[in-house]
């Protein structure tokens, strides 16, 4: 099963603004917080992109599309990671699920069922 649920997904007429957030209920604080955490997205047909990044002293980074448009944050004490995403276009319509980073950034754990995000007029 996995450890973390993705939450927030919807439709989005173009232009538009969602935020996701992503919760490891079952997670303890000592387990989470030093997490290097990350929002992807896959589209049909394609593979799973990384498209924000956070570490666990809340460094960031963004995939260029993404810049300027999404901001990840985090919330330890609720285990929880967001993703605020405005000026949405429909290229960022996809599936959004959110891991944690291994130290060579891969996926850690097994990936949750996601959040469906469309954006359409």
């Amino acid at each position: 099963q996995a450890p973390l649920v993705e939450s927030g997904g919807g439709l989005v007429q173009p232009g538009g603004s969602l935020r996701l957030s992503c919760n490891g209920p079952r997670m303890i604080f000592s387990v989470f917080s030093p997490l290097h955490m990350g929002w992807y997205r896959q589209v049909p047909g394609k593979e799973r992109e990384l498209v924000a990044s956070i570490t666990s002293n809340f460094g960031t980074n963004y995939e260029d599309s993404v810049k300027g448009r999404f901001t990840i944050s985090r919330n330890n004490s609720r285990k929880t990671v967001y993703l605020q995403m405005s000026n949405l276009n429909a290229e960022d319509t996809a599936v959004y699920y959110c891991n944690a980073l291994t130290t060579s950034k891969e996926p850690k754990f097994n990936w949750g069922q996601g959040a469906q995000v469309t954006i359409s007029s």
